[in-house]
């Protein structure tokens, strides 16, 4: 089992940064990828921002050149910096992992390959 506990979301105006946080405890060593979601209001869940353990990284074409996920094993903790943000990112995001399936050249952005999520941290841009 592992457990996920996001941080760092909050409001921000539009062009600013803000950095989440996911600090990831239990079984964190069968954890193969990792990657924040994000959900906004009335709309379904979509993948931002994957990384492989070996640091292999994926992103949604709407955040690319603009965030940057990142994260620091020995801490077990996933980052997720968020550059020139705009109204339409927020959502509520979400910390994942998964210690499952098979292997993936580029890390999944899909909500039904992970089998671990966290809370929830929200993040409001406003114009």
């Amino acid at each position: 089992q592992v457990q996920l506990v996001e941080s760092g979301g909050g409001s921000v105006q539009s062009g600013g940064s803000l950095m989440l946080s996911c600090e990831a405890s239990g079984s964190t060593y069968s954890v193969n990828y990792m990657a924040w979601f994000r959900q906004a209001a009335g709309k379904e869940r979509e993948g931002v921002a994957g990384i492989r353990r070996d640091g292999v990284t994926s992103y949604q074409d709407s955040v690319k050149g603009r965030f940057t996920i990142s994260q620091h094993h020995a801490q077990n903790k996933l980052y997720l910096q968020m550059n020139n943000v705009r109204p339409e990112d927020t959502a509520m995001y979400y910390c994942a992992a998964v210690d499952r399936g098979g292997y993936y050249s580029y890390p999944p952005l899909r909500p039904d390959e992970y089998n671990y999520w966290g809370q929830g941290t929200q993040v409001t841009v406003s114009s």
